[in-house]
């Protein structure tokens, strides 16, 4: 029998796995470092921090279990229109499997939808695989990093207009 694969919005009973998923991913690839999400307290609130205008967080799950997310975050300081896309995280298990761009185009759609222009994000050496994802969907590098994450620990810096 074929997985029952579910995107859906995040609820707040999904934090506690979602931070897992986010903080083994980051030990996986040997990017749990200063700096990054790992280190967040919001990554264990991310129903609460998706509660803000403007943002937005989809979650997967494979046969109810939930593999990961990707969200839209309207980060202080970006430049009129834009969002960050945030938090793109799946498990070892989900990997390799589309899922990954699915959400991916589902948080661009949404955000796309509700008046953004412009998608921004961050990423880093460690994680050349969504990097390579990203360039795919039509992302392309800039030279410096945009509005105020507080992620001091990226430094690959990426735009997609919509």
């Amino acid at each position: 029998m074929d997985p029952v694969i579910t995107i859906r919005p995040i609820e707040q009973r999904d934090n506690a796995a979602l931070a897992k998923v986010i903080r083994t991913a980051l030990e996986e690839f040997g990017a749990n470092k200063p700096g990054t999400v790992y280190f967040d307290a919001s990554t264990d609130a991310l129903y609460e921090v998706f509660r803000t205008l403007g943002a937005y967080y989809f979650v997967a799950t494979i046969n109810d279990e939930l593999v990961g997310g990707c969200g839209i975050f309207p980060t202080e300081n970006l430049p009129t229109g834009t969002c960050e896309l945030v938090k793109l995280y799946l498990n070892a298990s989900a990997r390799g499997t589309g899922l990954g761009k699915k959400l991916l185009e589902k948080s661009m759609q949404w955000a796309k939808e509700n008046g953004y222009t412009q998608v921004y994000l961050e990423s880093m050496p460690e994680l050349s695989k969504a990097v390579s994802i990203y360039e795919n969907v039509g992302f392309t590098r800039i030279n410096q990093p945009l509005g105020n994450s507080g992620h001091c620990g990226c430094d690959i810096w990426m735009t997609k207009q919509l």
